[in-house]
């Protein structure tokens, strides 16, 4: 089946998850929409594919071995995010939540499905030098962050990260390197592609100042300002960007996401939630540390306390350079997508694509076909046949020819690896122990 046959339904079903956009661990809609494709292409239609579900809406495709299976044939995992990010100034936002596609994450799942169904229609996939695995992934984006909390509280959840759920849920057990997708922001002039864009890494604090509540009015004297400490600290991240290296791509963004304030009482309690983002995991620690000496500084200068919480977001995510050779052999032998960027090196975006390269060789295919700035307002698809029919076509036939370009020998991480990393840095989410003794790299 030609990718030109399947764009209408692909394009159909890109549509509706635009027009349904839902956050993390909650894009069921998404998921029904996944498996009606699947039903109608892919399931039952080779002997020992496996079709499975995992945490709240991840879904696992896997395609059987092709022989002769040995040692050295590889498995390499096609991985597509499912969920919505929160921007409401977006006019085509969910009007309750918030939630909008402006990540471009709905056309991910475009891409791989219509892959998907190629490959199962053709029998393309018994050419590949690789066997492949589609894995649909809830929770990319870092948002709704009460809302995964209710979750890990009722134990639907551990991660707030959905790659890392799947990771603990074992679902990449068996696969030795990642592939994962991408929009670019911003309208291009031609059919575009881009690799070897690095991300950073990131940590979220939760900083709550304590003060004393009183009359503003009447007597402000007996208060003490919770919200003058959140200011003065918001402040003290800001001069201290004079001290922070340029080359690691330090990155922070405080913001007070509730409020329970009135002008007539002096607030008793402020909450900051920031980022702190680095593409340097070691620098991102040092920075971390400085971030807590000035939120408790800030708050004794004024006579309060500040509570500090610290959830890990992702790693840093470092592509590999030889595995994306694959992508570059691809480019060169299409005739519709006419432009490669391959040396924009690391930007302060990040994503639980990190988490995963640090288990596997990773790489991530971005590309165009879009305008307005990712997150922002004015994002949109405006080229639907390069991103649902070129992308495509392009990422099949990487994917044939992606065994050669695996680094010898191939790095190889566990999830207990994984876990000693993240505890280096930042507490360990409730219910992940830190295993007793280091594993060895396979």
């Amino acid at each position: 089946m030609t990718f030109e046959r399947l764009y209408p339904e692909v394009l159909a079903l890109v549509t509706e998850l635009w027009e349904h956009p839902e956050l993390g661990y909650g894009e069921h809609r998404a998921a029904e929409l996944i498996d009606r494709f699947l039903a109608d292409h892919v399931a039952g239609r080779v002997d020992g594919l496996t079709i499975e579900s995992f945490s709240t809406t991840g879904r696992a495709i896997t395609l059987p071995p092709v022989t002769p299976a040995g040692p050295a044939r590889r498995r390499i995992a096609v991985v597509a995010e499912l969920d919505a990010v929160i921007s409401p100034a977006h006019p085509d936002a969910d009007p309750a939540t918030g939630a909008v596609h402006a990540c471009g994450h709905h056309t991910q799942v475009g891409i791989a499905l219509a892959t998907l169904a190629h490959l199962v229609a053709t029998g393309a996939w018994r050419e590949a030098d690789v066997d492949l695995t589609f894995v649909f992934v809830p929770a990319e984006e870092f948002v709704d962050l009460a809302g995964r909390a209710a979750l890990r509280e009722q134990g639907e959840i551990t991660w707030f990260g959905g790659k890392p759920e799947a990771m603990m849920l074992g679902v990449f057990d068996a696969v030795d390197a990642a592939v994962c997708l991408h929009a670019i922001g911003g309208l291009q002039e031609e059919p575009t592609i881009e690799v070897d864009c690095d991300l950073a890494g990131f940590l979220y604090k939760t900083v709550e100042f304590e003060g004393t509540a009183s009359h503003a009015g009447l007597d402000p004297f007996s208060g003490t300002n919770a919200y003058a400490m959140a200011t003065l600290f918001t402040t003290a991240l800001g001069l201290s960007r004079q001290q922070l290296r340029e080359d690691v791509l330090v990155r922070m963004n405080p913001v007070i996401p509730e409020t329970e304030m009135t002008t007539n009482v002096i607030p008793h309690r402020v909450r900051v939630g920031t980022d702190v983002r680095s593409i340097d995991l070691d620098y991102l620690g040092e920075v971390a540390e400085r971030v807590d000496r000035a939120a408790h500084g800030c708050a004794a200068a004024l006579g309060g306390t500040a509570h500090i919480t610290t959830e890990m977001g992702y790693l840093p995510f470092v592509q590999d350079r030889a595995l994306n050779g694959a992508f570059r052999e691809a480019f060169e032998q299409d005739a519709t997508i006419t432009r490669l960027i391959e040396d924009r090196g690391a930007i302060a975006a990040a994503g639980d694509a990190g988490d995963l390269s640090f288990l596997m060789p990773t790489v991530q295919l971005s590309y165009g076909g879009f305008d307005g700035v990712i997150h922002g307002r004015d994002f949109r698809m405006v080229d639907p046949e390069h991103v649902l029919i070129a992308v495509p076509r392009l990422l099949t036939r990487a994917l044939q020819r992606m065994g050669r370009h695996l680094p010898d020998p191939l790095p190889r991480r566990s999830y207990e690896d994984y876990v000693r990393a993240i505890a280096r840095i930042a507490p360990l989410p409730a219910g992940v122990s830190l295993p007793s003794s280091p594993t060895q790299d396979k």
